[in-house]
């Protein structure tokens, strides 16, 4: 069984891989450790022909709070084994922050969105701005009821997080209102939206969330990945991937604009947002 330093990578099934964000302390907030982790974990999944379906879990209490903006550690790029293909990591400007957020957030969730394999992930508490970003590249999301999932880095005046999937998991009225509002949305609206596909008491979600990979996992792995990319491709001939690149280039106009006013990536002045979920 593979080990990393803040995931766990579990079988708890035939065909079925479980990776569990282990940051508790952060509540699982995204650093370079937990990103490339993630990575090397759904590498494995996806390289072992024995694993059928993968689920995404993060540790309790929370499933993400998003973005580490505690930073890495003093570690950078060098110390991980780069996917992408931007580089340029430390150069100033704009060029250095854009090759940054291409890497471990853009490309490293198409990456991840396109493993040919169902993956599913297992929400429980807050998901967060950029916890959204690992649900929504996920194939199927099982909540807990008591699930809340926000978006509030309008108020840093960013029109949203990277992988931009907002309009095409909501719906464009609603994903206006989650990004205006910063508001919380509850599992039974996200339910009800069609973003997550099933909501069930938070004792029953990791028992549940096995049993639908258990279903999946009876049916022939290519099967599955056929299905998987008829889907897939069918969105991205809607225009999908191109719209995300393009919201891409807006989100990094708003980290120059800041910059530029403020000296750094975000709004300063509303802070609150800033806050991980405590309890």
């Amino acid at each position: 069984m593979p080990a990393f330093e803040s995931v766990l990578y579990e079988t708890p099934a035939p065909h079925i891989a479980r990776i569990v964000m282990n940051r508790p302390e952060a509540r699982n907030a995204q650093n370079y450790q937990l990103t490339y982790d993630l990575n090397a974990a759904f590498d494995h999944a996806a390289q072992d022909d024995e694993v059928k379906v993968i689920i995404l879990a993060g540790s309790d209490p929370h499933f993400s709070a998003g973005h580490d903006l505690r930073g890495n550690g003093g570690k950078t790029h060098a110390d991980y084994p780069v996917v992408g293909t931007w580089g340029g990591f430390a150069l100033k400007g704009a060029e250095g922050f854009m090759a940054n957020e291409e890497e471990i957030y853009l490309q490293m969730c198409r990456r991840w969105r396109n493993i040919p394999k169902p993956v599913i992930a297992q929400v429980q508490g807050k998901c967060i701005a950029g916890g959204l970003m690992l649900a929504w590249v996920c194939d199927l999301i099982v909540a807990s009821e008591d699930a809340q999932f926000q978006d509030p880095v309008v108020a840093w005046a960013v029109p949203g997080v990277e992988y931009f999937a907002h309009p095409w998991e909501i719906g464009p009225r609603k994903a206006k209102e989650l990004l205006f509002t910063g508001d919380w949305f509850s599992a039974a609206e996200m339910h009800r939206l069609g973003m997550v596909n099933q909501v069930v008491p938070r004792e029953e979600l990791a028992g549940s969330t096995l049993a639908l990979a258990e279903k999946i996992a009876q049916k022939p792995s290519f099967g599955l990945k056929l299905a998987k990319e008829a889907v897939n491709q069918s969105v991205d001939a809607q225009g999908q991937w191109s719209a995300m690149q393009a919201v891409f280039s807006l989100h990094q106009l708003a980290h120059s604009h800041n910059l530029q006013v403020f000296g750094v990536p975000m709004d300063p002045s509303y802070q609150s947002v800033a806050q991980r979920p405590k309890e």
